[in-house]
């Protein structure tokens, strides 16, 4: 695999000025570099690298996704990779197998840091290579190859990591069919629980949306709180979770197609993630394709925003755009214009005091031909 170094100081200064002068709030490129590429589809024995999943270790960024082998689609042989940065996200090291089994498919890397015991905890789920989707939704598989979800660890900022055990028990519930991690990261709150978000679907359910909650630093996992939509107006799917300056959780999710022209929906929890406040909502005003979108609360400067990366594009997943909120969510607007190109999945996280990085899908005739990084600087 190989990164995208851009070495002129010319170029730094080209793209920051543009940020400033297409965004009204002067979002532009961090120090170091511009941007970089961790994975790139076609190469070290995978045909399509997909589901980008960033978490920052002690100084590391450690970038997941899926390496699918055969070709680009959601089952099939497919394994976790991880590559690790040093120095912000410039460079990046060699491509680690995180999670395998074989021919079968495991994905949907969900990765939490957790600052108390300094390890990374990471959730994922697998199923057999040789059903879809589809197969699993409408019941067609036996639980044995069906979604099983699992957890492992690192204590080195992700340089090895511990055998995946399974917790598919105390995670998903019988009457639960597809059944998906994330993905993306985690949160860890100021009381020590682990907060992962996820979804599923059931006989009779048209889709759902629910939390994994660790009081144990990663050992034990339970299901916290749930929506079960069965009226079809919002159908959670891919949720993503952040915790507001105030201490309530505010998760916001893909909408799988409900009859709500929003492809967005949102709730809180003020239980810290035990119930949701109200059942998800849409959001009409935070345009975006049907996708995965990540959350970020910054806490390096004053204004504090909330931030949230998704194609900006009503129907196309393309326009890459973070997007700021200073008031819990209820309102957004431009932060920074990541590409006006192909782009569908990403995933945000703290660098630094002023520094985040998003790590996202993109290419230039399709979203899945790399996932790139770009560090940006976060202001008020």
């Amino acid at each position: 695999m190989r990164h995208v170094r851009v070495l002129t100081a010319a170029m730094a200064t080209l793209a920051a000025a543009l940020a400033v002068t297409v965004h009204q709030q002067a979002a532009t490129a961090a120090p170091g570099c511009v941007s970089s590429t961790p994975f790139t589809s076609g190469t070290g024995g995978y045909h399509t690298v997909r589901i980008p999943a960033l978490v920052s270790a002690r100084g590391v960024l450690v970038a997941f996704a899926e390496g699918r082998r055969a070709g680009g689609a959601d089952n099939g042989d497919i394994e976790v990779v991880s590559r690790r940065s040093t120095d912000g996200g410039c460079t990046w090291g060699p491509v680690r197998r995180v999670a395998d089994n074989g021919y079968d498919t495991v994905g949907n890397p969900a990765p939490v840091f957790d600052p108390e015991t300094g390890r990374i905890v990471l959730l994922t789920v697998r199923q057999s290579g040789k059903v879809t989707q589809a197969d699993i939704q409408a019941g067609r598989v036996s639980a044995a190859a069906g979604r099983r979800v699992y957890v492992q660890t690192s204590s080195d900022n992700g340089a090895t990591w511990t055998t995946p055990r399974e917790i598919t028990s105390a995670t998903k519930k019988s009457s639960w069919r597809w059944y998906a991690t994330g993905p993306g990261h985690g949160i860890a709150l100021a009381s020590g629980r682990l907060v992962i978000p996820a979804d599923h679907t059931g006989a009779g359910l048209l889709r759902g949306s629910h939390l994994l909650l660790s009081d144990d630093h990663g050992r034990t996992w339970r299901i916290g709180a749930v929506d079960d939509h069965t009226d079809g107006r919002v159908n959670p799917d891919e949720t993503a979770v952040a915790q507001l300056p105030d201490g309530r959780l505010y998760l916001n999710a893909r909408d799988e197609g409900g009859t709500d022209p929003a492809t967005r929906a949102f709730t809180y929890s003020l239980t810290n993630g035990s119930t949701f406040s109200a059942p998800f909502r849409p959001i009409p005003a935070l345009v975006a394709p049907v996708v995965k979108g990540t959350l970020l609360q910054d806490t390096g400067t004053s204004c504090k925003p909330l931030l949230f990366s998704a194609p900006q594009d009503p129907t196309q997943r393309r326009n890459l755009t973070v997007r700021r909120s200073t008031d819990a969510g209820r309102t957004w607007r431009t932060e920074l214009v990541v590409t006006p190109g192909p782009a569908a999945y990403s995933d945000l996280a703290k660098l630094d005091r002023t520094t985040a990085g998003v790590l996202y899908e993109t290419g230039a005739a399709g979203p899945y031909e790399q996932i790139r990084f770009r560090p940006f600087t976060v202001g008020c």
